[in-house]
């Protein structure tokens, strides 16, 4: 039992909200390219994204005496998602902290595509037959990192918003 739940309902619980938090995050990305602030789905994607990282923690064999590579990226995502939240919610996007959410945010949601694709090829039938340690997974992992850096650019250069009514 995890928080009340069944193993098997824990990790289902964690999964939509992780699938809620990517799909969010990528309507955010891009919402940054047209420089479209998108405040109500910013907040949605930041806390799902959060909390994707955060119960990721409490899944076996996550729960592990070692350090596992799930845990770098989960404890990465969650300092990523923390200076994200101070550049827009603290900073309010000002001077230098535009960059830094943008590069935080988008950052934080690539390591959850990166995440996702891992998943995919391990629980995926189909994928799985391919093999995560094959050329499919390394490439389907180059073309998100590829098209993530693509995005993070692009938004950098373009993400101007109009600043909110104080």
């Amino acid at each position: 039992m995890i928080l009340g739940m069944s193993l098997s309902m824990f990790v289902t619980v964690h999964v939509i909200i992780s699938l809620i938090g990517i799909v969010a995050g990528i309507i955010v990305m891009f919402g940054m390219l047209g420089s479209n602030r998108m405040p109500g789905l910013t907040a949605i994607f930041l806390l799902f994204t959060i909390l994707t990282s955060a119960t990721g923690f409490l899944i076996p064999p996550l729960v592990s005496e070692k350090l596992l590579p799930s845990h770098i990226i989960g404890a990465l995502s969650l300092v990523l998602l923390a200076v994200a939240c101070f550049a827009l919610y603290g900073q309010k996007l000002s001077g230098g902290w535009r960059w830094i959410y943008v590069l935080t945010a988008l950052s934080s949601l690539y390591l959850n595509v990166f995440v996702l694709v891992i998943q995919s090829f391990l629980k995926v039938p189909a994928l799985h037959a391919l093999a995560p340690s094959e050329p499919p997974f390394a490439i389907a992992q180059g073309i998100v990192l590829v098209f993530f850096v693509i995005m993070i650019i692009g938004a950098l250069r373009r993400y101007r918003p109009i600043p909110a009514f104080a």
